[in-house]
């Protein structure tokens, strides 16, 4: 159970599953320590427990597994009440406790979920933030443990973007930001990851993709990308490194120091250009 917690990738089937079993383990204990023993704290775990990491529907399911084994372990260890409608008044009780305490969960779940990936998202822009495409960045790299598949990284800072800002107003600056985050969304793969790192400056993640495939994808986008400029007549041109993984980089950080200096290499020769390299080349 512990490992399942820890892990985030326990599909809600196998939560579902868990939490039945806990319930007829509970049952059953309940059913051997005779009805003077309360077990509704008990009852509540796996409900908890299913609704949390398996969502609202399977936690209800789970309210009326709980619900009707405490009904069963009631009647099979011989709790006998004044009038027969009495066990089925409290079974409703019951059900309806379990309900209340899996959609306050649900609840709970649901705006803890939504505050994490406000964490992660730029607020101006939707694009992921520096810190989880960091994370990301090393997902990714743990994978490349697993297959060896190459992998590629897309720095890109904005060409003249000050004088947008100068002549006409932050508000149109936002504007460009927001647009070039639309555009790069658009046109790259749902698997790609199209991040802000500050300012003018963007990254996107594109896995499972060597130097020859990032070539095509990322001259595309970067034309794409001025037609959108020139269509608001905005004086912005995108100077890009794009560095392809073919081997294990030695730390995050380095991996994207070399995409930036790969960038800080057009910006020095002209800008509005786009240099390749692997991230076994000097960038």
């Amino acid at each position: 159970m512990n490992s399942m917690m820890r892990s985030g990738e326990t599909s809600p089937l196998i939560w579902t599953i868990a939490g039945i079993a806990l319930i007829a383990v509970t049952g059953v204990i309940d059913v051997l320590t005779g009805y003077e023993l309360s077990f509704s704290l008990f009852y509540l775990i796996p409900v908890a427990l299913t609704t949390w990491f398996a969502g609202t529907r399977n936690g209800i399911v789970i309210s009326i597994a709980s619900a009707a084994s405490w009904f069963i372990a009631d009647t099979v260890s011989g709790h006998h009440y004044s009038h027969p409608a009495i066990l089925y008044w409290n079974t409703s009780i019951r059900f309806g406790f379990f309900l209340i305490v899996a959609m306050l969960l649900s609840a709970l779940k649901k705006a803890h979920d939504h505050e994490k990936e406000l964490a992660r998202i730029d607020n101006l822009t939707g694009a992921v933030n520096a810190r989880y495409f960091s994370e990301l960045i090393q997902m990714e790299i743990n994978r490349f443990q697993r297959n060896k598949h190459p992998f590629t990284v897309a720095y890109m800072d904005l060409d003249n973007f000050k004088l947008v800002n100068d002549h006409s107003g932050h508000n149109s600056g936002d504007l460009v930001l927001c647009t070039i985050v639309k555009q790069l969304k658009s046109q790259l793969r749902k698997v790609d990851v199209v991040a802000r790192l500050g300012g003018d400056e963007f990254a996107c993640l594109l896995p499972e993709t060597d130097q020859a495939e990032a070539r095509v994808a990322i001259s595309k986008l970067r034309a794409n990308l001025l037609q959108e400029m020139h269509r608001h007549n905005w004086p912005v041109t995108f100077s890009i490194g794009v560095l392809t993984c073919i081997e294990l980089p030695q730390t995050i950080d380095e991996l994207i120091n070399q995409a930036d200096r790969l960038m800080y290499a057009v910006k020095t020769s002209g800008k509005n250009s786009i240099r390749y390299s692997v991230n076994t080349d000097e960038a």
